[in-house]
């Protein structure tokens, strides 16, 4: 059995569960350590476990992503231990208030651009410096069909995904004559708690699953991985260049 990311350093936010927590495990059994991050320090053990379990190794670091000056330490932590990054994968994040605009608190709305787009940009600034030591720098941003559907109800956190979008794509442009490959990855509806919240009606049985998700995350963290600046979408299996409004 080979291990085709055996040797490679993997950093996952949102870690403790859902998309994230898949993630982690899919790129473990890969064979990259796993430095994995969430707020939720029960989770991020539970997780550390279910690694061990299949013969490989984490890092946890409880960090509230808000807090930028945290980011930096683990940036520095990550320099100092490893001289580098190879994957990093920004899945956390909140899903806000659902409810019109009009109703919606000024700092509701930042609260979740701050984890959603400022902690994305923090962690940019941050890991950079690490990824570029990479001989083949990976990042992979969740993000959501909501940013470009403009969905009724959750203005924040559209918003918040299409501010990401932008974001990684600008990224991308700034890095495409390095080794650092920047993408984008929708999952669509999955099992996870946040749809839940979203959907409390669905049939959670009709959605595919977080581990079914994160297996398509996988081959974007390798070093064959040649695109950037694209976005893939699980629910069509299709990787898309993004065009401008005709």
């Amino acid at each position: 059995m080979t291990n085709p990311l055996a040797d490679r350093i993997a950093l996952v936010t949102g870690a403790s569960r859902g998309i994230g927590y898949a993630t982690a495990i899919a790129l473990a059994k890969a064979g990259a350590h796993i430095v994995a991050t969430a707020r939720t320090q029960g989770g991020l053990e539970e997780l550390d476990d279910e690694i061990r379990k299949l013969g490989g190794s984490a890092t946890l670091v409880p960090l509230n992503l808000t807090d930028s000056d945290g980011i930096a330490r683990l940036g520095a932590g990550l320099h100092e231990r490893y001289g580098k990054l190879d994957i990093l994968v920004g899945n956390a994040g909140v899903l806000g208030p659902s409810s019109p605009i009009g109703h919606i608190e000024l700092k509701t709305f930042t609260d979740v651009m701050a984890v959603n787009v400022s902690a994305n940009f923090q962690l940019i600034r941050c890991m950079e410096p690490l990824l570029k030591q990479s001989d083949a720098g990976r990042a992979v941003f969740v993000t959501s069909g909501a940013a470009n559907k403009a969905t009724a109800y959750v203005s924040p956190y559209a918003a918040s995904k299409a501010a990401l979008e932008t974001l990684a794509r600008t990224w991308a442009q700034e890095t495409a004559n390095t080794k650092l490959r920047v993408n984008l990855f929708n999952p669509g509806p999955v099992r996870t708690r946040m749809r839940a919240t979203l959907m409390p009606g669905e049939d959670p049985a009709t959605l595919d699953t977080a581990e079914q998700v994160a297996e398509f995350i996988v081959p974007m963290c390798a070093p064959d991985w040649t695109e950037t600046g694209k976005f893939y979408d699980y629910k069509t299996r299709s990787l898309m260049s993004f065009r401008s409004p005709a």
